[in-house]
């Protein structure tokens, strides 16, 4: 085991966290704060190489790529912008 592994380990743990902190704020309606750990999540995952990816549960992977991306992606309105 090299030295780097409990350390990449950690970071797939608090990735995993990460993603459920912002799904329970998502579950609670409270948007401005899910995105925020969203994002964080978000940039953790990206860190990932695709075999340390494939440790993050498919559940909270489909949550953070796909699910979320519809309410909170590029395509959509910015917070704090009102309708007319």
């Amino acid at each position: 085991m090299s030295r780097l592994e409990p350390a990449r380990t950690a970071l797939i743990k608090e990735t995993c966290r990460r993603i459920r902190v912002a799904r329970s704020y998502w579950d609670a309606h409270n948007n401005r704060a899910c995105r925020g750990e969203r994002e964080k999540a978000l940039a953790l995952y990206e860190s990932l190489s695709p075999a340390e990816r494939e440790k993050v549960p498919q559940e909270l992977r489909v949550w953070l790529r796909y699910r979320s991306e519809k309410y909170f992606g590029e395509g959509r309105t910015p917070p704090g912008t009102r309708r007319r």
